[in-house]
């Protein structure tokens, strides 16, 4: 397959796999991360219309809620596939505590679990936010939560790939990263202190950002490899450059060029569908890289140089940085 180029990733051709490609999901079960507004809002409307259970996974009560009596509103005429359940799931991604809760909230209430989409993220927060343990927000919130979460579900989610009448390759991972780039971060994809700890990157404009979506990118590698024996697959997606509440930290002048220049999150949540739902995503794409507003693209030489041993050419920093989630999560785990 040729490489995306930079014009074709900043201005992707139409999606061809949309809401109306789906198969009635009636019976199925999808955790949505950040459901409560933008990509994930429009993704959860998509799954809701075709008939499947979405728990829309949100940081409070109030905002799950919220989403919901709205999108049973916004989608009252479109009955066509059999409308649905929707269903709140609080989970705060600073709080990997509440990660842990809200997980055991899930698996209390369903026995199977199609789809986990790891949507929600923070970019570019205020120079030295942290989570509720004293993680870098951004490490913290787009790294070890859905690493965290993941490592929670995996029974479920072998369980329900197993379980008679799942189609193959139907169950699936999706770590939503961004448009990844050689070079961006200082160092490579990622910067470790002494301790295996990554640096928090404070002198580039969303430097600290990428590195944590880099990460995202081993998570999908790391995962497939875990799971992928199991009929699981998982990917990482560029969703596409959108107007959402992800740029909220930006200053005026960013966000009206985001505004004036970019999609709406309709378009990002045609990406989601692709990666979790078309059937082009198999096996041999397992661990691999989905692209606005869904394609197959390829990651970047960084990336998989990080997650090369040294003694296989690469740099090793994917297993440092594993081991540092690991060390992390472990005692929710």
């Amino acid at each position: 397959m040729p490489p995306v180029s930079r014009i074709s990733t900043l201005f992707p051709p139409a999606p061809k796999f949309t809401e109306t490609s789906l198969p009635s999901l009636v019976g199925k079960v999808y955790i949505v991360t950040g459901a409560a507004s933008g990509v994930g809002y429009e993704l959860a409307k998509f799954l809701y219309v075709a008939g499947g259970t979405v728990y829309i996974a949100a940081r409070s009560s109030a905002r799950c809620d919220g989403a919901i009596e709205k999108i049973i509103e916004e989608t009252k005429p479109k009955t066509k596939k059999g409308i649905g359940r929707l269903e709140s799931l609080v989970i705060d991604l600073s709080d990997l505590m509440s990660v842990k809760s809200g997980v055991e909230d899930f698996l209390r209430r369903e026995t199977r679990l199609d789809v986990l989409m790891h949507n929600a993220a923070v970019m570019t927060p205020p120079k030295g936010s942290k989570d509720k343990l004293g993680h870098d927000l951004e490490m913290g919130t787009n790294c070890l939560a859905p690493y965290l979460m993941t490592g929670l579900l995996e029974p479920i989610l072998i369980r329900t790939a197993n379980t008679p009448g799942t189609p193959p390759n139907s169950v699936r991972v999706v770590f939503v990263v961004s448009a990844l780039n050689n070079g961006f971060v200082p160092g490579g994809a990622m910067s470790f202190d002494a301790s295996g700890t990554p640096v928090v990157i404070t002198n580039k404009f969303m430097g600290n950002y990428m590195q944590s979506k880099n990460g995202g990118a081993w998570l999908a590698l790391h995962f497939a490899d875990k799971l992928g024996k199991h009929g699981i697959v998982s990917v990482s997606l560029h969703p596409g450059l959108m107007k959402t509440d992800l740029q909220r930290h930006w200053n005026t002048a960013l966000k009206l060029t985001m505004y004036l220049s970019t999609k709406g999150p309709v378009y990002g949540a045609y990406s989601e569908l692709f990666a979790g739902f078309s059937p082009e995503v198999t096996p041999e794409h397992n661990g691999g890289y989905m692209m606005a507003w869904g394609r197959i693209g390829e990651l970047t030489l960084d990336v998989q140089d990080g997650w090369k041993s040294k003694a296989n050419g690469g740099t090793g920093a994917a297993k440092k940085f594993l081991e540092y989630c690991d060390r992390e999560t472990k005692e929710f785990l």
